[in-house]
């Protein structure tokens, strides 16, 4: 429970006898407001000794907690981007889509890609320069759309 809670109960239960005598005044609907609130607030009141110990461990124990959380690896930044791919190559990537699916490893256009580019990154220099030439150059931007 909070301090600020068992703060606020002890003072509820310093103001019990006021709240009573208001609650007198009042009509009876209030009445049980009032008892509830000081019911909680004496078995509250006795449990607060042994609470008060019980955040000197806390503060403990919260410090070596501060030194994992600074240690989170953060989260890469995400670039959006977009690219013109001839038709034939799309499907490449649909059936890539399908064929993983059928291995058991469901996967998005996306992951596919970024499969691809690692598999380039991890080419020595003359099988990067044979896969690269094979790839027919197209020219860059939107198509035209035909209506």
């Amino acid at each position: 429970m909070n301090t600020t809670a068992q703060k606020k109960l002890v003072q509820a239960a310093a103001k019990a006898p006021a709240a009573k005598k208001q609650a007198v005044k009042k009509p009876a609907a209030k009445k049980p407001v009032v008892k509830k609130a000081t019911t909680t607030a004496t078995t509250k009141v006795v449990t607060k000794t042994a609470v008060k110990k019980a955040p000197v461990k806390a503060v403990k124990a919260a410090t070596p907690v501060k030194a994992v959380k600074t240690t989170k690896v953060k989260k890469p930044k995400l670039v959006r981007d977009s690219f013109t791919i001839p038709k034939d190559e799309y499907i490449v990537i649909d059936s890539l889509k399908i064929r993983a699916g059928k291995l058991g490893q469901a996967v998005k256009k996306s992951e596919l890609l970024r499969a691809g580019v690692k598999a380039l990154a991890a080419m020595s220099d003359i099988q990067f320069k044979a896969a690269l030439s094979n790839v027919p150059t197209i020219k860059t931007g939107r198509p035209k759309s035909s209506k």
